[in-house]
């Protein structure tokens, strides 16, 4: 077995196991049952997004999944902090 087809297996095994924990994350998102366990749903959802960008990134070699993760983690700890900010004081602007 080459290095190469170890690297596609695990990405591969990766891959499948982020697409998973996505699905749970979203189903808690869903289902709650308070906000602050979607929230933290929200949290894991896109922190496991960015991760199975990184790892398609990887696989295909281009740049754009790798900036593509980026925004989605800078965009997700703004959802967070925002959401994390409205249940505590009840708004977000002061």
């Amino acid at each position: 077995m080459t290095p190469g087809t170890l690297v596609l297996i695990a990405l591969s095994y990766s891959q499948i196991a982020l697409a998973l924990a996505a699905v749970l994350a979203g189903v808690r998102v869903l289902r709650g049952p308070r906000a602050q366990d979607r929230v933290l749903g929200l949290d894991t959802l896109y922190v496991t997004a960015m991760l199975l960008f990184i790892a398609t990134g990887i696989r295909t070699g281009t740049p754009f999944f790798f900036e593509a993760a980026m925004v989605i983690g800078l965009v997700g700890f703004v959802a967070t902090v925002t959401a994390a900010k409205f249940l505590i004081r009840g708004e977000v602007i002061e």
